[in-house]
């Protein structure tokens, strides 16, 4: 045949040797003439191939009759099945199979969210982040989370830094092997873009305190500060949780601005604002003797020993167990059962793996030394809480301090610890952030002046060699207290130089 050829009537000519629509084919639809059993044979073909979707390519005489009444049969399974044809057929009715492939894929009851965790504060955000993060994958999800020092997927950092704000979370929530995402949310970011996500699941305020970064960004007051911090709290969606502590006034005001219900965590059973929220039936979290209970209204509902949970030294480190309080607040608000939160508890370590510069613990020539990135009065103050619970025949800290807080911000860390430490040396770290060469010492000095137990003070330049001066002068039974500045540079420098 040519161009110019006339096929005699009735002739059969073959155009192609397929009838693929890319290659001329036509579709006709014959939905409505299928047989019932070929059509469930051509199911069974795709369960037995494991396929919630796909499209079957049969060989048969007619579709009007099953393939055992005339020798047909499956002859593929295509996983990547095409659509057009039946979108827009040559002939017959238009079939809207995508409708169907997403009410398949997504049923009326599933919304196709993960569950969103965020956390904000001035102190306590990582560990609680961490925490959260260790409870949720007891229960079996792939989590996602974002911190000050990076951004993990299944505890594997896919991102180093500071990733507590909305692009680190967005690039969480973007990942195909995420379940559940817990988020740093510093003020930062909020201040910058916002959130990183449109309402969350479960909001946590770990405290507000004193503040911290105040005069920066505009942000001179702690009212002001926590009225950014917030903006988490009124992102709670109208079926979310907001896990907020009881024993911070302002904190406490949050709960106004939530749309959803409101766990609070802190302080014991007879505390104002636990007793007022377990008289209206609501949840609660709170220390009670050597255990945290959880109740509903008058009813406990669950008691963890802290003896079980490591990260409180039995209930020595108060703000570690503000810390678990709201954590566990939080596994409870998405369901995570009581005996997978016991058994996370039990094997969440304050190490360097699990919260790196969180009260991490080293052995030295037989004496204590302790390593945490506190750099605000609140943080001071409460690592001074948890170390005058431990014995120590001398007491050292090694401190310096971050150039872009205020002066008296600076001068309130030290002023705290003089009244609780021996022995002081004071290191400028690497970077002044905007302070002059000393500034920040000077500063740290004056904060000294005054104090009743500081007896010596030393002044280093350079982090490492304020480490290696204060082990120098550790003997058994001492405690050291080392404020680092440069996290896993100093944590893996002292893993190396201590000796058990």
């Amino acid at each position: 045949m040519t161009i110019d050829s006339i096929p005699i009537q009735g002739a059969r000519v073959v155009l192609r040797n397929n009838a693929n629509l890319s290659t001329g084919g036509s579709a006709t639809d014959v939905t409505e003439d299928v047989h019932p059993d070929l059509a469930a044979s051509a199911v069974t073909a795709a369960k037995m191939v494991g396929l919630d979707i796909c499209g079957v390519d049969v060989v048969c005489e007619d579709i009007y009759r099953p393939f055992e009444d005339q020798g047909g049969g499956v002859v593929e399974v295509n996983a990547a099945p095409g659509l057009r044809m039946h979108l827009n057929p040559s002939y017959g009715k238009t079939r809207p199979v995508g409708d169907a492939i997403i009410s398949l894929m997504f049923p009326n009851s599933d919304n196709g969210r993960i569950p969103v965790v965020t956390v904000s504060g001035t102190n306590g955000k990582t560990t609680t982040v961490r925490l959260i993060a260790h409870l949720l994958q007891a229960h079996g999800h792939r989590v996602g989370m974002t911190t000050t020092d990076g951004i993990y997927i299944e505890n594997e950092r896919i991102d180093s830094g500071d990733c507590s704000g909305p692009k680190s979370a967005r690039n969480v929530l973007m990942h195909p092997e995420v379940d559940a995402a817990v988020f740093e949310t510093a003020r930062g970011g909020i201040l910058r873009e916002g959130l990183g996500f449109d309402f969350c699941d479960v909001a946590v305020i770990t405290n507000i305190g004193e503040g911290d970064h105040l005069g920066m960004s505009y942000i001179e007051t702690v009212e002001e500060l926590a009225q950014v911090k917030s903006v988490i709290v009124r992102n709670v969606s109208p079926t979310g949780v907001a896990v907020l502590n009881a024993t911070d006034p302002i904190v406490v005001k949050m709960a106004k601005s939530c749309k959803g219900e409101v766990i609070f965590f802190g302080g014991h059973a007879h505390h104002p604002v636990i007793s007022a929220h377990r008289a209206q039936g609501k949840r609660v979290i709170f220390k009670d003797g050597d255990h945290l209970a959880a109740a509903v209204g008058s009813v406990v509902v669950h008691r963890i020993a802290l003896q079980e949970i490591p990260i409180t030294q039995a209930g020595q480190i108060g703000f570690q167990v503000e810390n678990v309080m709201s954590s566990v607040a939080a596994a409870w608000s998405l369901g995570v059962a009581w005996q997978a939160i016991d058994l996370a508890l039990k094997d969440f370590v304050c190490d360097g793996q699990n919260a790196p510069g969180r009260f991490n613990l080293f052995k030295h020539r037989g004496a204590t030394v302790i390593a945490d990135y506190g750099h605000n009065p609140d943080a001071i103050r409460a690592l001074v809480q948890a170390t005058n619970c431990m014995p120590a025949k001398r007491r050292h800290v090694v401190i310096s301090g971050a150039g872009d807080r205020r002066d008296e911000d600076i001068r309130q860390q030290t002023k705290i610890l003089g009244e609780a430490f021996d022995s002081v040396i004071l290191y400028q770290d690497q970077c002044q952030r905007g302070r002059a060469d000393g500034e920040v010492i000077a500063l740290l000095k004056q904060g000294l002046q005054g104090t009743t137990k500081v007896r010596e003070v030393q002044e280093i330049r350079g982090e490492f060699l304020a480490i290696d001066t204060a082990l120098d002068q550790l003997q058994a039974d001492d405690l050291c207290l080392i404020l680092i500045d440069q996290v896993e540079q100093s944590l893996d420098y002292l893993n190396k130089v201590t000796q058990p």
